[in-house]
Formats: structure tokens, sequence, C-alpha cells
């Protein structure tokens, strides 16, 4: 059987996969791996909390209620934050003191998936250890609490918020002795598409909060428009109105807000590689960037890492997924990581990617630098890229059929330094992504159908 559990959180069509019946149960499975000794029946030992939040879907109503209830059954008293962004989550649990947090968001994906993802005490990413107790536990029977032993729940959107964003803000313009909030992006005009999502409240009024003059659009949440032709995965309306209205950068969120992609002042796109080399340059300029190193996933383009390389900033790297991005930089102690799809991770200010973190912190740099986007984000050219899906094969003999691996190795040497090369078995799919990377994009698509023909070939079913 697959595991429950895939590379961020439980995923699922609303009220199909993900019902509420499942919510409650991951609830009531959650608070028994994640709590710590249980509360004795009439006599709680000190209350355990929980913190829930969710995106604008109108499927996150019903599974936010059986989540609590899942929760609150099994003992804990739950605070319900509302609307709130995946990292403002995470952000809570760890100032909050909660035993744990729990987003309901299927992010990027369209309005009617939705998914339930948990955070540990101190506001990390479960490891897929801890989700497998969770799933093992799934359902069980066990002597549930009674009587004061039972937890609430509580609802508390505005304080929740509010604390989230003052944090923000703080990242940029700490308050000094004189209790006075700077404002370090003012004259700075910035279009913020927050995707009809979880940060429509949150990112315009950090970003006016740090004194930037902003244009908002797709932040009119209904509960059905959800990344609908909006926010990172459709950037077009972006990057029109930010030529429209002159403004000096766009910046695009997606559902739950936890990645940032950016438009320069000509409406051309700005990636995550970019985003990141950026940030990974003035941290180094600052002495803030541990070990001279920054984190990035095996979709990270070479070019970034040549960029970087001649700036004496070496590059790790790690599989898809913020969450092992996160693990890495915990275990080599490095400050800075990403993914090219505009997740970020600053460990200086959060435990996850947080798009809104991204927006605030590209924006200083804009201003400190006195440089352009377009001028800051050339220093960190992008080598041409092919991606081609390779559907109904066998993933799994991706890595051991002679074949495949003769031709990987036979274009790695055709390409040499000046290009690469990647498989990628899908983690949910009978399908391999295959992606190259080559001088001109010509010499990216040729190698990339060579490739995809020979794994349709071989591992086809």
């Amino acid at each position: 059987m697959p595991r429950m559990f895939g590379t961020d959180g439980v995923r699922g069509l609303a009220n199909r996969d993900l019902t509420a019946r499942l919510a409650l149960d991951l609830g009531d499975a959650a608070v028994r791996v994640l709590g710590d000794s249980g509360t004795q029946d009439d006599r709680p030992e000190g209350r355990r909390r929980a913190l829930v939040g969710r995106d604008t879907r109108v499927s996150g109503d019903f599974l936010s209620s059986a989540l609590s209830a899942g929760m609150s059954a099994g003992g804990f008293d739950v605070i319900d934050a509302g609307i709130i962004p995946t990292p403002g989550v995470a952000y809570l649990t760890s100032v909050l003191n909660v035993e744990m947090g729990a987003v309901i968001s299927a992010s990027h994906n369209p309005m009617p998936d939705n998914g339930i993802k948990f955070f540990a005490r101190g506001g990390f990413k479960l490891p897929d250890t801890k989700e497998d107790e969770i799933e093992a536990v799934l359902g069980q029977d066990w002597e549930r609490p009674t009587g004061a032993g039972v937890g609430r729940v509580s609802h508390d959107t505005v304080t929740a918020t509010n604390l989230y964003i003052d944090h923000l803000v703080s990242t940029i313009a700490p308050v000094g002795a004189d209790k006075v909030q700077p404002k370090p992006l003012s004259g700075l005009k910035v279009v913020a598409d927050c995707a009809n999502g979880a940060t429509s409240v949150v990112a315009p009024e950090a970003l006016r909060r740090a004194g930037a003059e902003v244009v908002v659009i797709n932040a009119s949440p209904d509960g059905y428009n959800i990344n609908k032709n909006a926010g990172s995965t459709h950037p077009e309306q972006l990057q029109a109105m930010v030529r429209a209205t002159d403004a000096a950068l766009g910046v695009a969120f997606d559902g739950d807000a936890d990645r940032c992609l950016a438009v320069d002042e000509d409406g051309n796109m700005v990636n995550g590689d970019q985003i990141m080399g950026i940030l990974a340059r003035a941290k180094k300029q600052a002495g803030k960037l541990n070990h001279d190193t920054l984190v990035v996933t095996v979709m990270s383009n070479l070019g970034l890492k040549l960029a970087l390389k001649d700036m004496g900033i070496a590059t790790v790297q790690t599989n898809v997924g913020d969450r092992y991005v996160l693990e890495e930089m915990l275990r080599g102690d490095y400050s800075l990581g990403g993914e090219q799809s505009g997740h970020v991770i600053n460990r200086e200010f959060a435990t996850t990617g947080d798009g809104t973190l991204t927006a605030l912190t590209l924006c200083n740099e804009i201003v400190r630098s006195g440089k352009s986007l377009k001028e800051l984000a050339a220093d960190f050219p992008q080598l041409p890229q092919q991606l081609v899906n390779v559907s109904n094969v066998d993933k799994n003999a991706v890595s051991s059929n002679a074949k495949v691996q003769a031709a990987v190795e036979r274009e790695t040497a055709l390409l040499g330094d000046t290009g690469r090369v990647l498989l990628r078995p899908s983690g949910t799919e009978p399908l391999v992504r295959v992606m190259a990377e080559a001088e001109t994009q010509q010499q990216a698509n040729e190698v990339c159908e060579r490739l995809a023909a020979v794994v349709l070939e071989e591992l086809a079913l």
C-alpha cells in the first residue's frame, strides 16, 4: 500500500479522498503521536494545545471542524486561527508553545483539492517516521479522555494574524528603542498577487507596514477562486499589472503562501533560483550565510550553481521538497535554502518556506542595493531547460535499467560541464520526469527527447 502522507502531507479531492471522517481520524491519531503524557479524567495535568489554520478553500470549513474535533476529543485544547498562511501556522506553533500545529491546504493545487499537514512542537514539519506513526494508529480505538480531560476549541483569527504580521515586518524593520517601527521600503512600488489565498490580508498589510506602496490583485477570496488564473502558477495578470502601474516589481504567492515568485519592472519572471541567488549573496555580504552555502534541490538550475560558485558560495543538493531542504539545513547548520518553485527557507526567521517573508526580504535587498530587480536577477542567468513527463512507465526501474542508465551517461558526457540531465520518478504516478539543461534551448530539447524515447521504450508498462 502506498503511504497516505506524500511529500507535503495528506492530499486529495476534498469530500472524496479527503473526507470529514478522515480529518477526524487524523486529528485523533495526531494527538496520540505528537502529544506528551496524557491527562487524567476530570483532573487535567496541564492542558495540551494544538493550533489549526487553513487556506481559503470552501472545504476548509468542514475539514478544520473535523480535524479540531478529533484533536479536542483526544484531550487537546485547539486554537483555530482561521485563514492564515501555512508559514504563519509554523511560526505561531513555535512562539505559542503549543504541542503541534496543523494546516488545511492544498497549496497551489486547484480549489476542489485540499490537504492536511502537521507541524511538531517548534514549528517544524514532521519527518517521515512520525507521519508513519500517525498512519499506523489511524482509526484505532484507544482509551479516550472523558470529563475535564476533553479539550476545548477556541477561535481567534485576529490575534493570530496580527502576531504573524508583526513578526514578518520585524524581520526587515525591527522596532527600535524609541518604539517606532522604521519603514525601509518607503518609495518602493510593489504589485502583490495573493492568489485569492491565505495571504490575501497578510502580505499587503506586511508590505504596507514596511513602507511600500502596494497595488493588490487577487485578494478577494470567496472560497472558490483560490489559485484560479492567479498567483504563482498563473503570473500573466501580475506581469501585465507591473507594466501598467510602473511598479518596481511584482510578487506572486500560491494558495497557502509558502512560496513566492517575482516579476521585474519589465514584466519578466524571476524564479525561485534567482531569488535564492539574490538573497544568498546578500546574506554572505552581511556575514549571515552559514558556511557560505546555499541548500538547493536537484531541480535547481545549473546556472544558479555556476553563478554562486563564482561568488564564493557553495551549494548542497537535496531531493525535491522543502522538507528535505530543511532537513539538510538543520543537519549542516545552513541558514538559507529552497526550491526553484519559490519555496525559500530563511532559518534566521522561519522554520519553513514563507512567501511573504521572501517578498519582504527581496524588496529590502532591492532598496538596500540601489539596483533594480532586473539588474539583481541578471547576475543569476538560467541555462535553457526542458522537462518532459513520460507516463505509463515503471518508474521504479529508472535507476536499475541498464539501457536507461547508459543513455543518461551518454548524454551527460555529451553535455560536459555546460549542462546536465536528471531522471526523477514521480512520487504519486507511474511517471518519470526527464529534465535536461544545456547551453541552448535546442540542445536541451534534443537531449530531453532522446532520453524520453529511451525511457518510454525500456520502461513502458
